[in-house]
């Protein structure tokens, strides 16, 4: 290992390696505190040909890389095991906007991005990129495309396969794969680059990307909606498009008790209603001047009691105070402590069944249990989450735990849903994956990776 650690600093040079502890502390727990590793150094390459002289020279020596981004992921997926034999490749340093290419609705970035640094680059351009989540200042590119991120958006723009046009990988031998077409029509055999999209860097190191913008849809009118139950959302949704079509942005679910969470943790937070309602929905519709349409279509929700109340910002600032409600649950959660993490997807006809089949299935299981649900409606995307007891010995959390999490997920794939909508697998879930995508997919899923990295060096222990 030493020899290969002075080969590596080396190739990356003087700025872009540590091996200093504290330096290195939080590149080795992820962002729950949840997983924690170990590693003899972390090199942060240039450019992709230092990425690729990086994973050759450990390729020869036979040691594993952990390819990572922001570190702002939900499930282990970027953090080193504890044996500290693994290398830490970040991507941090290749954050280069290479080309903007307005006519072409594209932008050409390299990983190391933020994908907050993207969403200004294209709006600099007069255009938009649609991707967007609460960790946007701190995650990367790269690592938004590694596990297929989704966000607030996704419900009219899609994931972040779909706004992907061209990948450049390194991949586990060192060859550089480089599929940088801007093109949005392309038959040319297999699509290559979606072997990379959502393998959260176990099949090669994604090092920059072409990626689709968009006209930008003008000025949003942000509302904030009162109901009675999560299953009224799907057809206020329902209703919103068929009046308003593709204009509503983005649609987000979120519980009462999540309100409190937020409020209990975060400063200066506090909803606008004067009394409590079961759930809410926080929206925005790019309606630019049509404002009497809107005001129009959720009006005759309230009128019909689908919509109890609805605030309607009147100006930035107020929008702003409405979605800093809705990016901090995240980070209101942590602080509230540890809870059972479900990202799970249901098709959107059957989301109210979830839900009502979910909290019966939580009473039967313990009565003593806190959900805090939230989610993505546009897309049937739910943060499921359960706190148990605090006093619960350890065996005893984590037995409860996998007994709750197999019955929800159980019950999710029961209804045609996903166990992991956007979090990705990671070490936290990978034993849900041979359990819920085992036969014939499981088994390609091990022959890609085989056939890619033969000799598991790229992010060993995740997903399988």
């Amino acid at each position: 290992m030493t020899e290969l650690i002075e080969r590596l600093k080396s190739i990356v040079g003087t700025r872009g390696w540590t091996a200093d502890p504290q330096e290195l502390g939080p590149h080795l727990v992820d962002w729950r505190g949840v997983y924690e590793g170990s590693t003899p150094i972390m090199v942060s390459p240039a450019s992709t040909g230092e990425v690729a002289a990086v994973v050759r020279a450990c390729h020869a020596a036979g040691a594993s890389i952990v390819p990572q981004g922001g570190n702002t992921g939900m499930c282990g997926g970027a953090v080193p095991d504890t044996s500290g034999d693994q290398v830490v490749v970040s991507l941090a340093r290749m954050n280069r906007v290479c080309n903007v290419d307005a006519d072409n609705f594209s932008i050409e970035v390299e990983a190391g991005c933020t994908l907050e640094s993207v969403q200004r680059i294209a709006r600099q351009a007069h255009r938009f990129f649609p991707l967007s989540l609460s960790a946007e200042g701190t995650c990367q590119i790269g690592g938004n495309i590694a596990t297929n991120a989704g966000g607030i958006n996704v419900g009219r723009y899609g994931t972040a396969r779909a706004l992907v046009m061209g990948l450049e990988v390194v991949l586990a031998d060192g060859t550089i794969l480089d599929t940088q077409r801007a093109l949005r029509k392309d038959t040319a055999g297999y699509d290559i680059k979606q072997l990379f999209i959502g393998s959260e860097g176990t099949l090669g190191i994604i090092t920059a990307a072409t990626l689709r913008l968009f006209p930008e849809p003008g000025p949003m009118t942000t509302a904030l909606l009162a109901l009675e139950t999560a299953a009224t959302a799907v057809a206020v949704l329902a209703n919103l498009k068929t009046r308003l079509h593709d204009r509503v942005e983005s649609f987000e679910l979120f519980s009462n008790r999540v309100a409190e969470i937020v409020e209990q943790h975060i400063p200066d937070v506090s909803l606008p209603f004067g009394e409590r309602h079961p759930w809410y929905v926080l929206m925005d519709a790019a309606i630019g001047d049509d404002q009497e349409l809107l005001n129009d279509v959720l009006m005759r929700q309230v009128e019909t009691q689908q919509v109890l109340d609805v605030v309607i910002a009147k100006n930035a600032g107020e929008a702003d105070r409405l979605w800093r409600l809705r990016h901090s649950v995240a980070e209101a959660e942590r602080k509230e402590g540890r809870a059972l993490k479900h990202d799970v997807s249901v098709p959107l006809s059957r989301m109210g069944e979830f839900l009502e089949r979910g909290d019966a299935l939580l009473a039967s299981l313990r009565p003593d249990l806190q959900l805090i649900a939230f989610g993505h409606v546009g897309d049937g995307n739910l943060h499921y989450n359960v706190v148990l007891p605090r006093d619960l010995p350890e065996d005893e959390w984590m037995a409860e735990g996998e007994r709750i999490t197999v019955a929800l997920y159980d019950l999710v794939n029961e209804l045609g849903g996903s166990f992991s909508a956007e979090h990705g697998v990671g070490q936290a879930k990978k034993v849900y994956l041979r359990r819920y995508r085992g036969g014939a997919e499981f088994e390609l899923m091990k022959l890609l990776k085989k056939g890619l990295d033969p000799a598991n060096t790229l992010n060993p222990g995740k997903i399988f």
